[in-house]
């Protein structure tokens, strides 16, 4: 195992990548807990852009010698960026590391038509891989979840985005309210017939300050029941891996090969570097391994820049445990599982041998040839417990 960091071409180099916080949106979602703003005068995109250009500077001498793998440009809805503006980050992390010629450069987009018209513009600009917000295929439950677009403007997107990338994914949010499960089987198939290798899944959730929280709490926002949830995700599994799309992640499914690069980092515990108002970062430096985090106010993150040369106001230095639990809960969510030297490397100590026969046992771990532990199927939707569990000191 090398000690080398993330990004520098070790055997067991998970990678190292460059994310970008775009946060602006045209609305906001009553579902959402993303750092995302809504402004009524648009965004001054030239001084966004010279920011970016000096956070990333600052990043790029921390970081000597590593190779980018990855770009993500992540918001908000990084697709209201102007192509030029995409074009000039892309640019300004070109000088400032060495880039892969073969680094998967993904960007957010939600699927309206005035957006999906960029998309030879952002093609242009380097991005070759999009991710599209689809969210539903259902214009009523577009219309609840806050959606400005309707399932036949997202079945376009698709198609543009077709046309212009050879990788495109998009994302679908079930278990949502009133769904049945009749109507879940026949929105994922006819979305497995758009996918051409990328799908994103995820049960809605209610998150903390939302709309959807006050709803809920009023009682004016009923959730399907933990019971029906478990059958909407087992027939997501069930359909996606008939239709070649298994899980590679306990929310993501791929075609085997087309896995997103970007997210495999930070499940693999890999570095990254996080640019934007309230981005994240890990970094492997000198003195440790590091979590950093941007000012979350997109004005503030901008005087912040302008004064200083980064938007961090936090940064933390995590201890041999907390990168070993980081790397325990990360990794599990993966279906390749985890090394489990690699765990001991991190955390100075093996797992408990008892717990995970203990749980492979019970069906919900399984370990694998040349050292692996990975959760099962009858794990994933019990995952927390189960990474619970095995953190627990021996």
């Amino acid at each position: 195992m090398t000690n080398a960091p993330p990004g520098t071409g070790g055997p067991d180099d998970p990678g190292f990548g460059i994310y970008v916080h775009w946060p602006f949106c045209a609305s906001k979602c009553p579902y959402c807990d993303f750092n995302s703003h809504v402004r009524h005068v648009a965004p001054d995109q030239a001084r966004f852009v010279a920011a970016f250009g000096r956070e990333l500077a600052t990043a790029a001498r921390r970081t000597p010698g590593r190779t980018v793998s990855s770009i993500f440009l992540g918001g908000g809805t990084p697709s209201l960026m102007e192509p030029a503006t995409v074009g000039a980050v892309l640019d300004a992390i070109a000088r400032l590391w060495t880039v892969s010629p073969d680094c998967e450069v993904t960007l957010e987009a939600n699927p309206t038509s005035v957006e999906a018209e960029r998309f030879r513009g952002f093609r242009a600009a380097g991005v070759n891989r999009v991710s599209l917000g689809v969210q539903a295929l259902d214009d009523a439950d577009l219309k609840s979840l806050g959606r400005t677009h309707s399932a036949d403007e997202a079945l376009r997107a698709i198609d543009v985005a077709r046309s212009h990338f050879d990788r495109y994914s998009f994302d679908l949010i079930y278990a949502r309210p009133g769904q049945t499960e009749a109507g879940w089987e026949t929105e994922l198939r006819r979305a497995i017939a758009e996918a051409a290798e990328h799908l994103s899944l995820y049960q809605l959730t209610i998150e903390p300050d939302t709309m959807f929280e006050a709803l809920h709490k009023a009682g004016k926002l009923a959730m399907p029941d933990a019971e029906m949830g478990r059958v909407l995700y087992d027939l997501t599994q069930a359909i996606c891996t008939e239709a070649g799309l298994p899980a590679y992640e306990i929310s993501n499914h791929a075609r085997p090969g087309a896995e997103c690069r970007h997210n495999l980092i930070y499940w693999r515990s890999g570095d990254f570097v996080g640019a934007g108002p309230g981005a994240h970062g890990r970094l492997t430096l000198g003195n440790g391994r590091v979590a950093t985090s941007t000012e979350r106010h997109p004005e503030t993150w901008l005087e912040r820049v302008e004064k200083q040369g980064s938007g961090i106001v936090a940064e933390e230095h995590l201890v041999q445990m907390e990168n070993a639990d980081e790397f325990l809960v990360m990794g599990l969510r993966l279906a390749e599982g985890i090394d489990l030297s690699r765990y001991e490397a991190l955390s100075g100590t093996p797992l408990d041998p008892e717990r995970i026969a203990f749980l492979t046992g019970e069906g919900f771990v399984q370990p694998l040839p040349g050292g692996r532990l990975k959760v099962t199927p009858a794990g994933f939707p019990v995952l927390n417990a189960v990474v619970a569990d095995l953190a627990q000191p021996a």
